[in-house]
């Protein structure tokens, strides 16, 4: 089976931008973002419960649902977020234990925001944190989105706490650089998950890499 590196990381930290690295490098990245917006398309299961659930109001005139809306609501409102959870996450999982079963190549790349806080560490083999510091994080997330800092309080809040997400992690990716710094980093990673899964490194060590030694030459 297809050795799997989990990619995570707090919202706006930057994880994002290393998933397009290691896709750049021919590395098979699934987006569970991706497939959170798939399995609430108009016509799917998801959509259909969850207007059963909220009510049509949470549909756009085009018939998609409106995700700013929701995302506010839910964000604002810890029952709602953890009902919109209940019916989202067993699909979004699904997809992904089935791309698992396809994916072909020496590893994989399996990138899901919350995977920490939703306990699906069983799904990948090695986890990768992008870590930022909280001032950074709340400054490149209302700067990004163009919210409120109240409501990107409140979307940090939701998640894990950063130090949770460091203790889990296999590897860490200390973002406080620039893209050349984050590419080199992503590289290095590359290299020794290649070697890893590939047999021609017989451990995987923990990766701590923050920008000042974290150069490949």
């Amino acid at each position: 089976m297809t050795f799997v590196v989990g990619l995570t990381g707090g919202i706006a930290s930057g994880k994002s931008a290393v998933g397009e690295e290691f896709s750049a490098l021919g590395v098979p990245v699934l987006d569970a973002d991706q497939i959170s917006r798939d399995v609430v398309l108009p016509g799917s299961e998801g959509l259909s419960a969850l207007v059963n659930h909220f009510g049509i109001e949470i549909l756009d005139a085009s018939g998609h649902m409106d995700r700013r809306q929701m995302r506010e609501r839910v964000f604002s409102d810890a029952t709602a977020r953890a009902e919109l959870e209940s019916i989202l996450h067993p699909l979004i999982r699904s997809d992904i234990l089935r791309w698992k079963t396809h994916c072909q190549a020496p590893y994989c790349v399996l990138m899901v925001p919350l995977l920490v806080k939703m306990g699906w560490r069983d799904l990948v083999d090695r986890l990768l944190v992008v870590d930022v510091p909280a001032s950074l994080q709340m400054e490149r997330l209302t700067a990004r989105d163009g919210i409120s800092t109240e409501l990107a309080q409140n979307m940090i809040a939701a998640q894990e706490t950063r130090e949770q997400r460091q203790q889990a992690a296999d590897d860490l990716i200390l973002n406080t650089g620039s893209l050349t710094d984050l590419r080199d980093m992503t590289l290095h990673c590359h290299r020794v998950y290649l070697d890893f899964s590939q047999g021609r490194s017989k451990a995987l060590q923990p990766l701590h890499l923050p920008v000042d030694n974290a150069r490949v030459q």
